[in-house]
């Protein structure tokens, strides 16, 4: 794979841990400084009380004391483009901006949709809503 974003959420999507929805999912995203950090779906027997691949690579780069979110690939399965929920698209919100790309890609590393954040999340709630935080 000649685009190591995607290859990373193909790598993630592999280890996805699903016995419950069979339903794989990996997401990596790259920092504004280059570093690429991945995610994947996690269930448990609480069924939905898992965790999505996005809120992973997030977790990911959080830990490791990234804070921007340059670009995000989600890997899904089937060919609809596998979308980040709502709660997704408010955690990437947090650290990323309105013109941040996202890409949505299949099992193959198609990519099925290319969009940004903003169309994704129209008129999004942030942290430069809050008093003393910036945009």
């Amino acid at each position: 794979m000649s685009d190591p974003l995607i290859a990373a959420a193909l790598a993630a999507r592999a280890n996805a841990y699903a016995p419950y929805s069979r339903f794989h999912v990996g997401a990596a995203l790259r920092t504004e400084e280059g570093q690429i950090f991945a995610g994947c779906n996690v269930e448990n027997a609480a069924f939905p009380e898992g965790s999505c691949a996005e809120a992973g690579a997030i977790a990911a780069m959080a830990l490791a004391g990234g804070r921007r979110i340059a670009e995000l690939v989600v890997a899904g399965e089937g060919e609809a483009p596998c979308t980040p929920c709502g709660g997704c698209r408010q955690k990437i919100r947090e650290f990323a901006g309105p013109k941040t790309p996202l890409r949505m890609v299949d099992a193959r590393g198609r990519v099925l949709l290319h969009t940004t954040l903003a169309a994704l999340l129209p008129h999004s709630f942030g942290p430069g809503h809050l008093a003393g935080n910036p945009a």
